[in-house]
């Protein structure tokens, strides 16, 4: 296999690679390099394209945090995220059960938007914010009531971190 390098190579702080200069700024871009075989390069490449990123840099650092939001979920921080539930609202006290977990956890949910889909059907998406592991398990309950037909808990990051 071909290895092939690239560096990232964009604005960098005066003081970069200078001997004996004062430590640089945390915002102030850094220079890399990335090995990789060319065939993961050229499939990278393509996905880049397909989203739409002017440069492979602009790729890596969405790679590096949404890795670092991960981290942050695993490590039990504050996260925001949604909540979307699909069901049938004629199930008998489907609703109400979904509202009263709403009031018993009211300090995470921030807001909530509901929409009439047809006749019977409703989605509900809920924005929460609090500790990872309590929102999900909040989410896992509203998924997991029975009448909802499909759900879909997801996390991201308030952004404070980043």
């Amino acid at each position: 296999m071909k290895d092939v390098r690239y560096h990232i190579s964009e604005k960098h702080g005066e003081k970069h690679g200078r001997a004996g200069g004062a430590p640089k700024k945390s915002d102030e871009l850094q220079r890399f390099g990335v090995s990789m075989e060319g065939y993961l390069l050229e499939r990278f490449d393509r996905v880049i394209e397909q989203k739409g990123y002017t440069n492979r840099s602009e790729a890596i650092r969405d790679l590096i945090r949404d890795s670092l939001v991960e981290q942050e979920w695993d490590e039990n921080r504050e996260i925001v995220g949604t909540v979307t539930i699909v069901y049938d609202h004629e199930v008998r006290e489907l609703s109400d059960t979904l509202t009263d977990l709403q009031h018993q956890f009211q300090k995470l949910f921030r807001s909530t938007l509901h929409i009439h889909l047809d006749e019977h059907h409703c989605l509900e998406v809920l924005v929460v914010q609090g500790k990872g592991s309590e929102v999900k398990k909040i989410a896992d309950r509203l998924i997991g009531t029975k009448g909802v037909k499909h759900g879909k808990f997801t996390m991201t990051t308030t952004g404070k971190d980043l």
